[in-house]
């Protein structure tokens, strides 16, 4: 009997830990709608004010005059990555502090420093590497606004040559199921030169001159690109939890269909010998 007690038990906590599953699936699942609106929402105009940049830059004749597209000798790199502050969403989290460890390897004769956003980097990163900045409150309240900070501290730090190179890495949100890594230079900025580009022609007259125009637009562009990363990673961050627990379910599910048909087994067991008890202690009185 002591045996069924215990098994009796594990059946209650694992059904126990399959509500709790069931119910972060359906809390992630209501969070990951919005944060799948938001980002969906802001990827066109991010694209189109990027494009407005490059395009604008690629006519001007030499230098922009932008301290922030200025390439120099690379000496010392900022990564940024940007994880969460729960766990519980599966290879989420570890997926990115995997990709920034690696990224170190990459910039061999190099001082790497690291930038982080989120709690779970953060507290892996900080015991191999060192973490000039992290930042988990960001989370608590995502708004430009507290994005656009966090941007300006990175654009001082390029400015004032603190730091040659900054690299975002995030997770870009696919789908529900599906997550990519993704290493996405912030600083400086790349003019990528495609076909498209080149033979662009814009017959406009601007006012202020072309120059004014891209020197406001390339802050912007940097804050919304900021923005856009931790928006993506934010909502692959709840697409990730949803799938984890998804599947936390279903498992809990199967254990616990397992644990009931051994508990029937013992206890029909328990039962065979309770009454074969019986009937031989009726034969012996019999006899």
């Amino acid at each position: 009997m002591a045996n069924l007690k215990e098994i009796r038990n594990r059946i209650a906590s694992v059904s126990s830990t399959m509500q709790i599953t069931s119910a972060m699936k359906m809390v992630s699942a209501a969070k990951l709608k919005r944060a799948q609106d938001a980002i969906t929402a802001m990827r066109p105009y991010a694209s189109k004010l990027t494009e407005l940049l490059q395009a604008l830059s690629a006519t001007l004749e030499g230098d922009n005059g932008s301290v922030y597209a200025t390439e120099r000798e690379v000496k010392k790199v900022l990564l940024v990555p940007i994880t969460s502050n729960r766990g519980l969403c599966g290879g989420f989290n570890a997926n990115i502090i995997k990709a920034s460890l690696a990224a170190a390897d990459t910039y061999k004769g190099k001082e790497v420093y690291y930038f982080t956003i989120g709690k779970k980097g953060n507290d892996v990163i900080k015991k191999s590497q060192v973490v000039v900045e992290n930042h988990n409150e960001i989370f608590d309240d995502l708004t430009f606004e507290n994005v656009a900070a966090l941007a300006d501290t990175l654009m001082t730090f390029y400015a004032e040559g603190t730091y040659d190179k900054i690299v975002l890495i995030y997770n870009h949100f696919k789908n529900a199921a599906n997550q990519i890594v993704l290493q996405e230079q912030f600083l400086p900025i790349v003019q990528e030169k495609t076909e498209e580009t080149a033979n662009v022609t814009l017959d406009y007259l601007f006012e202020p001159s072309k120059k004014e125009i891209v020197e406001t637009l390339i802050p912007k562009s940097l804050k919304t690109q900021l923005y856009k990363a931790i928006r993506d990673s934010f909502a692959s961050e709840h697409g990730a939890r949803m799938t984890a627990m998804h599947k936390a379910t279903d498992n809990a599910t199967d254990l616990r269909n397992q644990l009931k048909l051994t508990y029937n087994k013992a206890r029909q067991a328990a039962i065979t010998n309770e009454i074969l008890e019986i009937v031989g202690g009726a034969e012996a009185l019999n006899g």
